[in-house]
């Protein structure tokens, strides 16, 4: 159902059962698929590319072009996947030429006014609470979790069942499975409650906590704490997927504890 309040530009491409509520505007170069939801007063601009089932609350805006002083009118887009909610005033920015769009996947939950920045690549089922900023070309792997009012550097990355505490300032790569706090941004222990209650095994838990414990706390430098973990710990996937996570990290990841 789309309201007569609602312009609907005729170059869009909704479902028959797509809702547009009063005073939305959705411009051409738009599909959006099966049962979903546009609140009133929503802006969606050229570009997006939104899948079933997702709500958008009211004031929110997508697609829009990007804060990028690079930025010269590169044909861009904007996708949001099936099942994710995006609450009032939330901005989601298209991307530039260097990724050519900007990503949320599925199963998602962006809470009021935070703002997803051009070129940035957000996973599966990832909560991103209020008023956080996202800056752009950053990285957010499935299942993290990121509190609210958070300031997330640009072209930072934070790994899979990450948990950043609020009020923080992210400058620096959040490793997988970490719990991380304080200022200058810390590592506070593994996210041990997100992990138990995903299904992650206790001998898991245990080796994702050895393998932490050799990076943060045996050693006095992460170099060595890599050393470390490849000499101590059994091979698996999980020393796989941090050791991996390190080696890329050009900007470094966040420390340990003080």
């Amino acid at each position: 159902m789309i309201s007569k309040h609602a312009h609907v530009s005729p170059e869009a491409k909704l479902h028959e059962s797509v809702t547009v509520e009063s005073f939305s505007k959705i411009y051409e170069d738009v599909a959006i698929g099966a049962g979903t939801t546009i609140g009133p007063n929503v802006t969606i601009y050229p570009g997006a590319r939104i899948g079933k089932n997702v709500t958008i609350y009211p004031g929110a805006v997508i697609s829009a072009v990007p804060q990028d002083l690079k930025f010269h009118g590169e044909y861009t887009t904007t996708h949001i996947g099936d099942n994710s909610v995006i609450r009032e005033c939330v901005t989601i920015h298209r991307g530039t030429d260097d990724k050519l769009k900007t990503s949320i996947g599925e199963n998602c939950l962006l809470m009021c006014y935070v703002h997803i920045g051009h070129d940035c690549t957000i996973g599966n089922n990832v909560i991103i609470a209020n008023t956080t900023g996202v800056s752009g070309h950053v990285i957010i792997e499935d299942f993290a979790i990121v509190e609210g009012m958070c300031g997330v550097q640009q072209f930072v990355k934070i790994g899979t069942h990450a948990f950043v505490a609020g009020m923080t300032s992210v400058r620096k790569n959040v490793p997988p499975f970490v719990r991380v706090a304080r200022e200058p941004l810390t590592f506070a222990g593994v996210n041990a409650i997100g992990l138990r209650r995903r299904g992650i095994t206790e001998d898991k838990l245990k080796i994702i906590e050895d393998i932490y414990r050799n990076l943060f706390i045996l050693n006095n430098s992460i170099s060595n704490g890599v050393k470390s973990i490849e000499s101590e710990i059994p091979d698996c996937e999980e020393k796989e997927m941090v050791l991996n996570f390190i080696k890329e990290s050009k900007k470094g990841i966040v420390k340990g504890p003080l």
